[in-house]
């Protein structure tokens, strides 16, 4: 499948880029980027980046595909998060999207977000989850190893099935290299500046919207669930 994806990836635009690069906390206890010493003053290294693809295929055509990475921002984590179409009729107005979100790091974890009706005669939905985190699920059956350790197992036994082969490897460089020769260049745009614990540039929310992605206001929606006390809540 993977195989037969990659290949299929039209040239990235520049106008489907959206970069960044962290300034000081909004506080002032966080430095940015070009605070530190050895970083060259003016410099427009880039510390985020999100890049949206276009795939053309029977299967992803007309599919958005966003990419998504940076440092300092307000959450560490890796995920793969599947927005499902809004429903364009029904008795619920102004739901929110359903989505299907794959979580490797930290805790690994499938939950999907939808939308439920409140509970009485109202006619109200509201944001609630199917939950599978494994640590709460297998902590006290199975040891769950972190994503390097079973990396490092793999390679202990010659087992390639989870890298990259060297042909992906040739078209994944054929796909980004002009890319890279675009933002190094010396007409290489300037990264926008984004508060060291933020979510990431101010244009990120119309970025995503732009290419089929709609952000969930936070206090609206907040996955795990906690109590005053911290303590997770998301079971319910």
């Amino acid at each position: 499948m993977v195989k037969n994806l990659i290949p299929a990836i039209k040239p990235i635009d520049v106008n489907d880029i959206l970069i960044g690069q962290y300034s000081r906390s909004e506080d002032g206890t966080k430095p940015g980027y070009l605070d530190d010493d050895t970083v060259t003053p003016n410099s427009k290294a880039i510390t985020f980046a999100a890049v949206a693809l276009h795939v053309k295929n029977d299967t992803w055509e007309g599919v958005p595909v966003i990419l998504k990475a940076g440092k300092a921002l307000d959450e560490s984590k890796v995920e793969i998060r599947i927005q499902f179409k809004p429903v364009e009729t029904g008795i619920y107005e102004n739901s929110a999207r359903n989505e299907l979100v794959i979580r490797i790091q930290p805790d690994e974890a499938m939950y999907l977000k939808m939308n439920i009706k409140v509970p009485g005669v109202a006619n109200k939905v509201s944001i609630s989850e199917l939950d599978l985190t494994y640590k709460d699920r297998y902590s006290s059956e199975f040891y769950i190893p972190q994503a390097y350790e079973s990396l490092i197992k793999d390679c202990l036994e010659d087992d390639h099935s989870n890298f990259v082969r060297d042909d992906e490897l040739d078209v994944s460089w054929s796909l980004f290299t002009p890319l890279l020769q675009y933002l190094e260049g010396p007409h290489g745009p300037q990264p926008a500046l984004y508060p060291y614990g933020s979510r990431g540039p101010d244009g990120l929310a119309d970025f995503v919207k732009r290419h089929g992605y709609v952000y969930e206001p936070r206090d609206k929606y907040q996955w795990p669930l906690a109590t005053p006390e911290g303590i997770n809540a998301s079971k319910f």
